[in-house]
C-alpha cells in the first residue's frame, strides 16, 4: 500500500455493485462507491480521469468479454474490477469456469495498470444468501490467491462487520444503501493508501431496536413479491437486469462531479 499516492486514473469493472445500485439520486440515476471514491480522488489530484464499465446483472463471463480488454486498453493508474457473485447466486454455477475466467481477467488488467484492485464482496446476513455462502467464499479465496499472485489489492468488505448488518441493504436486499456505498468508498481509499476520513467504516451503526415481529413478516412479504420473485424468475430464464445497457461511464474522461 502507498502513502501519500498521486493517482491520475481510475476505471471500474463489474456488476450493479459498482454501477453503484441502490444509491438513488434525485434524477434516477445511481452513485455508488466507485463515483464517490472518483469525487475524492479528483479532489487531491487536478486532471483526474474516470471511467464506470459497470453494467448491473453482467456474469464473469461478461466482464471478461466485454470490459476487461476496453479496461486494458485505457491503462488507468487504479483498475477496480469485482465480479463473479451474480454467477454465484445462480442455481447452477460451475466454480471452476468462474475461478477461469476471473484470472483471465487478472492476468489481463495486472500489466496494464499501475494498481489492480479486488474485492471480497460485502455479504448482507439472512437465510437467503445462506446457502450461496460456500460458492462465495470460495470465489473470495480465488480472489486472495490471484491477488497475492499479481500484487494487487483487496479491500475485504465481506469480513466487515458494518457491512453484514441489515440496515446498509436497501429493501431488495441485494444492493447496499448510500449509507453502505459510503462505506466501501471510504474502504477502497484507505487501501489505497489516502489518509482515513472515517477510520471507523467496518464498525455497525449503532444498535437500534429491532422491528416489531409482524413488521417483520410484512416486509419479508413485500420483498418477497416485489423483489425475490422477480430475481428468480430472471435466473430461471437467464435474463439479466442488465440486458440491453450500456456502461455506465464508458469512456476515461476527466472527472466532474454532479
Amino acid at each position: 500500500m502507498q502513502t501519500n499516492p498521486t493517482h491520475t486514473s481510475l476505471v471500474a469493472l463489474g456488476d450493479s455493485f459498482t454501477e453503484g445500485m441502490s444509491d438513488l439520486l434525485p434524477d434516477g440515476t445511481y452513485r455508488g462507491w466507485a463515483d464517490l471514491l472518483a469525487a475524492r480522488m479528483a479532489a487531491v489530484q487536478p486532471g483526474f480521469r474516470y471511467a464506470n464499465l459497470a453494467v448491473r446483472g453482467k456474469l464473469i463471463r461478461q466482464i471478461v468479454d466485454e470490459q476487461v480488454e476496453v479496461a486494458a486498453a485505457m491503462r488507468a493508474d487504479v483498475v477496480t474490477l469485482v465480479g463473479g457473485l451474480n454467477d454465484t447466486l445462480r442455481p447452477k454455477c460451475d466454480m471452476g469456469l468462474v475461478r477461469d475466467l476471473l484470472t483471465e481477467a487478472v492476468e489481463r488488467l495486472a500489466p496494464n495498470c499501475k494498481q489492480l484492485v479486488l474485492m471480497r464482496s460485502p455479504g448482507r446476513q439472512g437465510p437467503v444468501l445462506e446457502r450461496f455462502r460456500p460458492r462465495m467464499e470460495a470465489l473470495f479465496a480465488c480472489v486472495d490467491e490471484l491477488a497475492e499472485r499479481h500484487g494487487a489489492l483487496v479491500v475485504d468488505l465481506y469480513g466487515a462487520p458494518s457491512l453484514g448488518d441489515p440496515r446498509l441493504w436497501d429493501v431488495d436486499r441485494l444492493h447496499l444503501t448510500a449509507e453502505g456505498h459510503r462505506r466501501v468508498a471510504e474502504a477502497v481509499w484507505q487501501t489505497l493508501g489516502y489518509p482515513a476520513e472515517d477510520p471507523e467504516w467496518h464498525l455497525p451503526p449503532e444498535a437500534t431496536l429491532p422491528p416489531h415481529w409482524v413488521a417483520r413478516r410484512v416486509e419479508d412479504a413485500r420483498f418477497a413479491r416485489r423483489h425475490l420473485l422477480p430475481w428468480i424468475g430472471r435466473r430461471l430464464t437467464g435474463r439479466s437486469s442488465g440486458d440491453g445497457l450500456p456502461p455506465k461511464r464508458p469512456e476515461l474522461l476527466p472527472y466532474e462531479s454532479t
